[in-house]
């Protein structure tokens, strides 16, 4: 029996891979931790490694030593992940038979095929086209899907939403999956059935809690069509399927004609404050982690911080102070512009409403240039239409003025962390 071991904090790989190699001949082993992962070495003679860069407490390094130590693994290849890794981390991981080393967000198909070359499985990859992303803002989580249904990026979306799900602690889900550039037929029907299940068995949540936003006419019919899906709301609008969540908050009366600013406070809102008395799911050890987690995925990072407000520039700086990124600061989004080819910066937060060239000139310019790393984009409240514009540009993550600290630490967590 061929053996892998993946040593990562997120669930998401290993559920993933233990879904997809459903076969008695291949055993996925999984480690949370640097100690986790030292012990399944003493104890196990696995076939390939998988691991995290970004391991606590410089625990990957720790790792490969033990490996290396070993006669049992000291020839075990390794596959690694990583944000970040610069050319110098690249030449110390030579000695310990690292075969890859995958940027985040990784390829699977390109993840498939490394396992695939080094240990001989055969994997079932499904090659349609398509793109599937998910971010979460306040209680909402927002799906991407586009150009087509790919069975093995939902599997993956079952896993991501629920990690979404835990990381901020959100108790009532509600879920706003958009469909785009994709026409759909009879053909697609399991396709769609999946992408249902999916979104309703990772999240929890009731059909009613669910808006889809699309212009396919079948995938409207289909829905409409099925019984067990009749509350799920097919629209065509972005902001009226925001809307459309309110109804579901409580009792209509309480909003006595304020809809708009109960969208803005609740929707558009970073307050991630647990509402109501629920039982944490977490340890007390595993709590006291996650300062050192964040440290270890951001620390290395180069961050860009896009607004005319120097009081926020400050706050980002001294959010990400004891983490030790590289954090530069731009008053406007030429100055950002001019320096984004040569810096290769890992995640900007981006201001809307600047002098010109305002956040939209900027976001476009990135589109079509050589660098675009991940992108936060910075509004006040009254900018829901902006967010909105956001949106349709491609950009899914917003923090809303005034910044907390907890919540860009959140959110910068959320994209960092993402492995697909």
């Amino acid at each position: 029996m061929k053996q892998i071991l993946v040593i990562d904090e997120s669930p998401l790989l290993r559920e993933y891979l233990r879904l997809k190699l459903d076969n008695p001949e291949v055993e996925v082993i999984a480690a949370i931790n640097t100690l986790d992962g030292i012990s399944k070495l003493r104890t196990q003679v696995p076939d390939l490694i998988i691991m995290d860069y970004h391991l606590k407490k410089d625990g990957c390094r720790e790792i490969l030593k033990q490996k290396k130590e070993s006669p049992n693994t000291v020839n075990t290849p390794v596959i690694i992940m990583a944000q970040h890794i610069g050319q110098d981390r690249l030449i110390e991981l030579v000695p310990y038979d690292v075969k890859k080393v995958f940027t985040k967000p990784v390829r699977i198909d390109a993840l498939c095929g490394a396992i695939q070359a080094i240990l001989g499985v055969t994997f079932d990859i499904d090659e349609t086209p398509g793109i599937v992303e998910a971010h979460a803002n306040d209680d909402i989580i927002f799906v991407e899907i586009a150009q087509g249904l790919n069975r093995d990026k939902l599997d993956l979306l079952f896993f991501k939403i629920r990690e979404l799900i835990t990381l901020y602690e959100i108790h009532l889900p509600k879920i706003i999956v958009m469909v785009s550039d994709i026409t759909l037929n009879f053909a697609d029907a399991p396709n769609i059935k999946k992408l249902l299940e999916v979104i309703l068995k990772s999240s929890g949540t009731a059909p009613k809690n669910v808006r889809f936003l699309t212009k396919d006419v079948f995938l409207r019919k289909f829905i409409e069509g099925q019984k067990e899906y009749a509350d799920i709301e097919v629209i065509s609008n972005l902001q009226y399927a925001m809307n459309g969540l309110l109804a579901n908050f409580s009792d209509p009366a309480e909003y006595d004609g304020k809809e708009a600013e109960i969208l803005e406070q609740r929707v558009l809102s970073a307050d991630t404050t647990a509402k109501g008395d629920f039982m944490h799911l977490r340890f007390e050890t595993e709590e006291k982690t996650d300062g050192e987690n964040i440290k270890e995925y951001i620390k290395n990072l180069t961050i860009a911080v896009v607004d005319d407000d120097f009081s926020i520039q400050e706050l980002i700086k001294n959010t990400f102070k004891s983490l030790e990124p590289t954090v530069k600061t731009y008053s406007d989004g030429a100055s950002y512009l001019a320096d984004a080819e040569t810096e290769g910066f890992d995640l900007v937060f981006l201001d809307l409403l600047m002098p010109k060239p305002d956040g939209f000139d900027v976001l476009q310019a990135m589109r079509t240039g050589n660098n675009c790393p991940p992108v936060i984009v910075l509004s006040v409240v009254t900018q829901r239409d902006m967010v909105i514009r956001a949106f349709q540009l491609g950009i899914k993550s917003y923090l809303v003025k005034p910044l907390k600290p907890d919540d860009i630490l959140k959110k910068t967590m959320e994209i960092l962390k993402s492995s697909f």
